[in-house]
């Protein structure tokens, strides 16, 4: 695993955790978020030699960590810009704190974002000339 790697690219998750948490709203986000997708697949694809998939997840798995924390860390302008993910949060069956509630659905998404970003590097590493 080349965590070097993984580490670089999640910096596109920590610029959108704090960017989405004061100025992106989520109709723009989910524009964005393929990009970001395509971009580090075609980036997993010329650098590594295996485990794409596996790398894409983690990249993931990473990204979710920088983004649960900076929408967690910022809440407060988080849920002026994003409405309804906030009223999700705060009005949740279970009655958690909404960080608590953010975390755990944010876990979720970031594992499902995990295998669309494997399969996007995995589909990457069969379509890229190596260097």
């Amino acid at each position: 695993m080349n965590w070097n790697l993984i580490l670089k690219l999640s910096i596109f998750g920590l610029i959108m955790g704090i960017a989405t948490a004061f100025f992106i709203p989520s109709n723009i986000e989910g524009a964005i978020w393929p990009v970001i997708f395509i971009i580090c697949a075609y980036i997993i694809a010329k650098n590594c030699t295996q485990m794409y998939f596996t790398h894409g997840f983690c990249l993931s798995l990473v990204n979710c960590v920088w983004i649960i924390a900076a929408h967690a860390i910022f809440y407060k302008n988080y849920a002026a810009g994003h409405a309804p993910e906030a009223a999700m949060y705060n009005g949740n069956p279970y009655h958690l704190p909404p960080q608590v509630a953010l975390t755990v659905i944010g876990v979720v998404i970031g594992i499902a974002s995990g295998l669309v970003q494997g399969l996007f590097a995995f589909i990457a590493s069969k379509l890229v000339k190596k260097a």
